[in-house]
């Protein structure tokens, strides 16, 4: 595996990669790599002939008293994680070069943002949006992964690549979990012990929804509100609980094919989200 920070030397190599026939499999992480992350980048060895996957954590994505500052960086074991699992380059911008003093542009999907993370974090995906924009240009590829436990940022990606032409296949790729069911996320890692116990509470809760549609349920708002019941009941503070369709975000008038439950839960210091498909297409 490379290693290179600046835009010419990572342009460089995927100019050669690309001249030799390789289709460009691109990961964009923001580092504290973990099995989610591996499964995206098995799954883009599977499907590329050269793999790519930056480390940037991006401030533009995080609002006033956020965690940015405290959001882990551990690069030399990442890097040592992804060399592993068959990386072929990996790339680290810095901060001040991605993002010079005068930097003035930014990406803004509408209507899809809007709800959800949208509402709750002013400004993120407008932030998300632009960084991948800038990342799929540096780094052109012809696939790009990304996990569907991040449902919103996934339908915000989809429609940026298909509002601005990026020629690019964006492949959503199913949450990765841990035993008891807790979405695997980098910010799982700032759980305390009885915290991390708690959390687990998010998935039952949405399994349970799951179950309930399965068996015919089809009111909306009754499994939202008994979702929420349950999370609370946990001890898990709740930020929403939403029936989504998961390409437009947009809440669904009743329970129907394609339906998403989505939610966000506080556990102590840590914000938590996860969704499930509630009933297959």
């Amino acid at each position: 595996m490379i290693t290179v920070s600046d835009l010419l030397s990572l342009r460089d190599l995927i100019r050669k990669a690309r001249s030799s026939g390789k289709t460009i499999g691109f990961v964009p992480t923001m580092g504290a790599i973990h099995e989610g992350h591996l499964t995206l980048v098995r799954r883009a060895r599977e499907e590329s002939g050269y793999v790519v996957v930056s480390i940037f954590v991006n401030p533009l994505q995080f609002g006033p008293g956020e965690d940015y500052q405290r959001y882990p960086r551990r690069l030399p074991e990442d890097a040592r994680l992804l060399e592993q699992a068959g990386v072929d380059l990996l790339y680290t911008p810095d901060t001040s070069q991605f993002y010079p003093s005068d930097f003035a542009t930014s990406v803004e999907v509408a209507g899809v943002s809007d709800g959800g993370e949208g509402a709750i974090r002013p400004g993120h995906f407008r932030g998300v949006a632009t960084v991948v924009a800038k990342l799929f240009l540096q780094v052109s590829p012809d696939l790009a992964y990304f996990g569907r436990k991040d449902l919103q940022q996934v339908a915000v990606l989809r429609r940026m690549v298909r509002d601005l032409d990026f020629p690019i296949r964006l492949v959503a790729v199913e949450t990765v979990r841990e035993p008891d069911g807790l979405a695997m996320s980098s910010r799982n890692a700032s759980l305390a012990p009885f915290e991390r116990q708690q959390a687990a509470a998010l998935s039952r809760a949405l399994f349970a929804a799951r179950d309930q549609a399965a068996r015919g349920e089809t009111d909306r708002e009754a499994l939202e509100r008994q979702t929420r019941a349950e999370l609370e009941k946990s001890g898990l503070a709740v930020d929403y609980v939403e029936v989504v369709d998961g390409a437009t975000m947009r809440q669904t008038a009743r329970v129907e094919p394609g339906s998403t439950m989505a939610a966000a839960v506080r556990v102590g210091k840590t914000r938590l989200i996860d969704n499930v498909l509630l009933l297959e297409e």
